[in-house]
């Protein structure tokens, strides 16, 4: 299986089906056992949350909140590409990447062929007026073809040198105007147990691994470990950005003293036409943005830890029962109850206020059709995800059950020679090496197992070592195919390969340094790393 997901011979998810296949055939595990693996709790939790982000998507509520970040933040160089990446990362925490980045490229192009249409304007004496119309016209999901072309365009040369200085210098801002979309993408998604795929393989090996580890990895707990690390780490990639493609000219990019130039107010007029074709929010929009409030504050609340939490204030043995993926599924099922649209009041007759729109009411159905509808769900749920972790929880139970990862972990007691903290390193590194050519879920997956063997042979906390892993698994900054988003990103013509590598090498450098210092700082005392635990030595024994 691991050579099979390595080099996609055959598709990722039919792949995690060979499970059900051949441990019963080889006596591994009954057919039983191997299928209750593939929609456990922690694939209902990402199940969940993945339904909850095909709402947000569904109703654009995404898109106003990205809007209204860039339009408080402002358009300064600078300013707008922190605005870029805040958006970005803050998305991604709670629906796909992939979507996200989807999303948020068109508007990064829309911004870019209006500053280039304005500069055209300042530059010769008839104003392109047909230009400003064309970029400022959007769609969700932009043609790699017709992105290229606008991407070319900006490659015209004089024989001025001043021209040709000012042409590399926006070819450089458009290429870090858009890198900063796909690495924002892939570190925000980090920050949230449901984020992106590696953090639900950590949640689901914790559970089939160590079951008596007492849910200690839950979405509060992952949370706080994870957030100040994706903080930290898209401040430097900001900066590392900005050094890279913009220089460090302060006052230019930042706009200390300065008055708005006319091609940042041509940016804002082009994020301000985007917020106004979305109109005011809508009553389905309010619904989906207060399920969406409610399903954050429930996870947070189900087990705080220094407190009580409502699964044991409100449910006899609430903490036994309940995991993360109740209240997932909870917000789930009320998508497909709730009204999209504002239910007609029964007592009041419109007519008498106002035939004609009494007339149109009545036209109208009485029951309006839910938040989300299940063929929306069937089109936009990646189901493939989904068989990839059950394909690798089940292979993770066969190897902890037929005593593989026993064998593992006794190969690796050398190893035990080596300070903790260095081992973590060199984990971050590897996995980070290795996920830049295969899919990040396949790493995390392939790839934990071993190591809470590692961690159980030289008797040190499983997370310290898993914990870098799983982090380390979303760090595809260098090349194109490493992720959905270098590929999206990558298809809009401005970046080339190279361009890619280089950024990237050094924003790999620094993922690696912010895990290291996360995991033996603030994630010491809250995972208890310095001891062996009692649950993780109950499962060697056994």
């Amino acid at each position: 299986m691991a050579v099979y997901w390595c080099t996609e011979v055959i598709p990722l998810a039919v792949t995690s089906l060979m499970p059900v296949v051949f441990f019963p055939l080889l006596g591994v595990q009954t057919s039983k056992k191997v299928c209750l693996q593939y929609l456990n709790s922690t694939n209902m939790l990402f199940f969940g949350g993945l339904i909850v982000a095909i709402s947000v998507e569904q109703w654009n509520l995404h898109k106003r909140i990205a809007l209204k970040v860039l339009l408080i933040l402002g358009v300064k160089p600078a300013l707008l590409m922190l605005g870029f990446m805040i958006v970005t990362a803050f998305l991604s925490m709670w629906i796909s990447n992939t979507a996200t980045t989807a999303m948020m490229v068109p508007i990064v192009q829309a911004v870019l062929d209006q500053l280039d249409t304005t500069e055209h304007e300042l530059t010769t004496v008839e104003p392109a007026t047909g230009q400003t119309n064309t970029a400022i016209e959007l769609e969700e999901k932009s043609k790699s073809g017709s992105t290229t072309v606008s991407g070319v365009s900006n490659e015209q040369v004089t024989g001025d040198p001043k021209s040709s200085e000012e042409n590399k210098t926006w070819k450089r801002i458009c290429k870090g105007m858009t890198l900063c979309v796909c690495y924002a993408a892939s570190i925000g998604g980090t920050a949230t147990l449901t984020g992106t795929g590696p953090n639900v393989v950590l949640k689901g090996q914790m559970n089939q691994l160590y079951p008596d580890s007492n849910d200690i990895v839950d979405f509060a707990s992952w949370f706080g470990f994870s957030f100040p690390n994706m903080v930290l780490m898209l401040a430097l990639a900001w900066l590392w950005l900005q050094c890279s493609f913009m220089g460090l000219n302060i006052k230019k990019n930042w706009g200390f003293g300065t008055e708005k130039t006319d091609k940042e107010k041509a940016a804002y007029s082009v994020l301000k036409a985007e917020m106004k074709k979305l109109g005011p929010m809508s009553y389905a929009e309010i619904n989906v943005l207060l399920l969406f409030i409610l399903l954050v504050v429930l996870w947070f609340s189900r087990s705080p830890g220094f407190i009580k939490g409502w699964a044991n204030i409100l449910f006899k043995g609430g903490e036994k029962y309940i995991t993360d993926s109740v209240p997932a599924m909870f917000v789930a099922l009320l998508l497909f109850v709730l009204p999209a649209h504002k239910p007609k009041c029964i007592g009041w007759n419109p007519s008498m206020s106002d035939p004609e729109q009494g007339e149109e009411d009545k036209k109208k159905p009485f029951l309006s059709a839910p938040l989300l509808e299940w063929n929306v769900v069937q089109r936009k749920m990646p189901w493939n995800i989904v068989l990839l972790l059950g394909g690798g929880f089940a292979l993770a139970d066969a190897s902890a059950n037929s005593g593989l990862s026993a064998w593992l972990g006794r190969q690796m007691t050398p190893l035990g020679s080596i300070p903790p903290w260095a081992i973590a390193s060199v984990i971050s590194l590897i996995t980070a090496v290795f996920t830049e050519c295969t899919s990040n879920v396949a790493t995390a997956t392939l790839f934990l197992p071993v190591f809470s063997s590692l961690a159980e042979s030289i008797r040190i906390h499983p997370l310290y070592v898993m914990l870098p892993g799983t982090l380390s698994a979303s760090f595809a900054f260098m090349l194109p195919v490493a992720t959905p988003p270098n590929a999206i990103v990558f298809s809009y013509g401005h970046i080339h390969v190279l361009d890619m590598v280089k950024a990237g090498l050094v924003m790999n450098v620094i993922a690696v340094c912010c895990v290291s210092l996360a995991i033996n700082t603030w994630g010491r005392p809250m995972f208890q790393l310095d001891t062996f635990p009692a649950w993780a030595n109950s499962t060697r024994n056994q």
